[in-house]
């Protein structure tokens, strides 16, 4: 009999391949056939550029669909230790694996892609590559603020449990690529834009912060963001000394419209890794219960709801009834608040679980979460897997699920236990996958 860790990590196996970049790729490029063939016989050069933690496979894919066309050059932004699969488009280390904050390496690739798509001449094509990660590791801070300032607002928004929604919003009005600035610096005929969503709705305008999306958010909303957490006196000066200049008017908006010469394409998103796991979990007999990517908020209060609904199924085989699966996406958050604990959403929504349910409410239980890029929090793991059997093993290590949750230092009450899910990076990014078996 298979195992119910195993069935589980097999679901999330199945999500993960279903947001392959190089098939999202060749068919995204398939459906624009009609619009890109007779630009790729009539340009002098195409251009890639692009950010993510799927660049490297993205840019693969790109280059495999133009069988290594001549014309092409380019640069990606991409986590450091992804592999050299590229000859013409070149991966570009912007950040350390395992970190999520800007570095000079990417401004360095940043203003290397600037630098191409103003130089592009009028018949010229372009393809932007964006995915999950993307804000990181497409840094160019406006004049006046420098690497340090726009690292230490991310940090603190970071800190405080902002949503990517209020993040990207100050980050775009301190970007000189965020926000549609990227699109703004193309001078050629048609630029596409594929994109690998990892943000809730798939917006266009909050995926890697809208590099090729026309920006709904204003400098005076990025300042209400700062406002909202108390961060105005925090803040680097220059940061806000910036925004303020923009509020009076000072310093040009982001672009409210798409150049009429972009393309923006959604070829991957979390709705496709749901499909895929509901579909495998069928296969292995389990029906579904699939509470769809929607899912936003604080990790631990998503457990609770998620930890009720598993109680309701027991108790009073409502809405579904065992053998089942309860599926969902989406993308949490956690406010540390003084906390230097180890972790990061997906260990901490499986710890909250165990938390919640105990030791007899995990009976015939398995819950899992991780992240379809491969990376949960500043850890070398996903996210975890852990049933009834992980709390008795805690029990004889002595570790205690409210004192690890108190903490947020879910990675090391996981890793005691071997509930950790290390496969090291996916290449692909499309948020997270939550599921819980219930036999």
């Amino acid at each position: 009999m298979t195992n119910s860790s195993d069935i589980a990590l097999d679901l999330w196996q199945h999500a993960v391949a279903a947001a392959n970049p190089e098939a999202a790729i060749l068919n995204a490029c398939m459906a624009l056939y009609d619009e890109l063939s007779p630009l790729l016989n009539s340009t002098q050069q195409i251009i890639a550029v692009g950010a993510g933690k799927a660049g490297g496979r993205m840019a693969a894919g790109l280059e495999a669909v133009l069988q290594v066309e001549p014309k092409l050059a380019g640069v990606v932004n991409v986590p450091e230790g992804t592999p050299e699969t590229t000859t013409r488009i070149r991966l570009h280390p912007a950040r350390p694996a395992g970190s999520n904050h800007p570095t000079a390496a990417g401004v360095e690739g940043a203003d290397a892609m600037l630098r191409l798509l103003a130089a592009a001449g009028p018949d010229d094509l372009a393809f932007c590559l964006l995915s999950g990660g993307g804000s990181a590791l497409l840094p160019a801070p406006v004049e006046g603020v420098t690497l340090e300032d726009k690292q230490a607002v991310t940090k603190l928004l970071h800190a405080c449990g902002a949503t990517i929604n209020e993040m990207n919003a100050v980050r775009k009005h301190l970007s000189r690529v965020k926000g549609g600035r990227l699109a703004e610096a193309f001078r050629g005929k048609l630029l596409v834009s594929l994109i690998i969503s990892d943000v809730v709705g798939d917006p266009l305008d909050v995926i890697a912060s809208g590099p090729t999306a026309a920006d709904p958010t204003t400098f005076a909303e990025s300042l209400v963001v700062l406002d909202r957490y108390g961060l105005r006196e925090k803040a680097p000066p220059r940061v806000v000394a910036h925004l303020e200049r923009g509020v009076r008017g000072e310093v040009p908006e982001t672009p409210k419209a798409v150049p009429p010469n972009v393309r923006n394409v959604v070829i991957a998103s979390n709705t496709h890794a749901l499909e895929a796991a509901k579909a495998r979990a069928e296969f292995h007999g389990y029906s579904v219960l699939d509470l769809g990517p929607f899912v936003e908020g604080e990790t631990r209060q998503v457990a609770t709801a998620v930890a009720g609904i598993v109680r309701n199924i027991r108790e009073r085989g409502q809405p579904v009834k065992v053998p089942t699966c309860i599926l969902l996406g989406g993308e949490t958050t956690v406010t540390l608040g003084g906390s230097t604990g180890k972790g990061g959403r997906n260990q901490e929504f499986v710890l909250a679980i165990l938390d919640k349910l105990g030791r007899d409410g995990m009976a015939g239980v398995t819950v899992l979460s991780a992240g379809t890029d491969g990376e949960d929090g500043p850890t070398d793991a996903a996210g975890a897997v852990a049933t009834q059997e992980t709390l008795f093993a805690a029990e004889r290590l002595g570790l205690s699920t409210a004192t690890a949750l108190a903490a947020h230092d879910a990675y090391p009450f996981f890793d005691a236990t071997g509930s950790l899910i290390r496969g090291g990076l996916t290449g692909t990014n499309v948020m997270d996958l939550r599921l819980v078996l219930l036999t």
